[in-house]
């Protein structure tokens, strides 16, 4: 028998999409393109996947991201910050969620982008599991690490963040 198209295209494996499907739970979807880092809250419903929230890291330009490090919207912070967003935004929508973290078909190198984003949405008080261990570190997350302090920014954009979803 011949694969399914989206498998021999390398775009869905579907042994993973129906243990997620089984689960019954919502899932916190991240992808990331060139630019930007997507996140998206779905709920599945008899194999149909509905789009409940969907943002990408753009959105943070209007919470204090400055516009000269526009091309800095895929780096760790802002992943965080994308996936806090997220969760506050999941929140403000629906009480006390339990969700699946999706990865999709990229690979989970620890202490990467999708696990800032996940450290972001777990930080907004959404419940998903997931090890310290595979966390970032606060500093890096932060941005102290880059030349341009992000500090001040990064803590500027998450109390912005929070007063919005208060």
């Amino acid at each position: 028998m011949r694969p399914r198209k989206r498998r021999r295209e390398g775009k869905t494996d579907y042994k993973a999409r129906i243990a997620l499907l089984r689960s019954g739970k919502a899932r916190v979807v991240f992808r990331k393109t060139n630019r930007y880092v997507i996140g998206q809250y779905v709920k599945s419903t008899e194999g149909r996947d509905k789009v409940i929230i969907g943002l990408n890291s753009k959105e943070l330009l209007k919470y204090g991201w400055p516009e000269n490090l526009k091309g800095s919207l895929k780096s760790l912070s802002a992943c965080y910050l994308t996936g806090f967003l997220l969760g506050k935004k999941i929140l403000d929508k629906e009480e006390k969620v339990e969700a699946i973290f999706d990865i999709g078909l990229l690979r989970g190198i620890k202490k990467s982008r999708e696990y800032a984003f996940l450290k972001g949405v777990i930080d907004a008080e959404v419940k998903i599991g997931g090890k310290k261990e595979i966390f970032p570190d606060e500093e890096r997350l932060k941005g102290e690490h880059l030349k341009k302090n992000l500090r001040e920014i990064f803590n500027k954009i998450k109390e912005n963040i929070e007063k919005k979803f208060i």
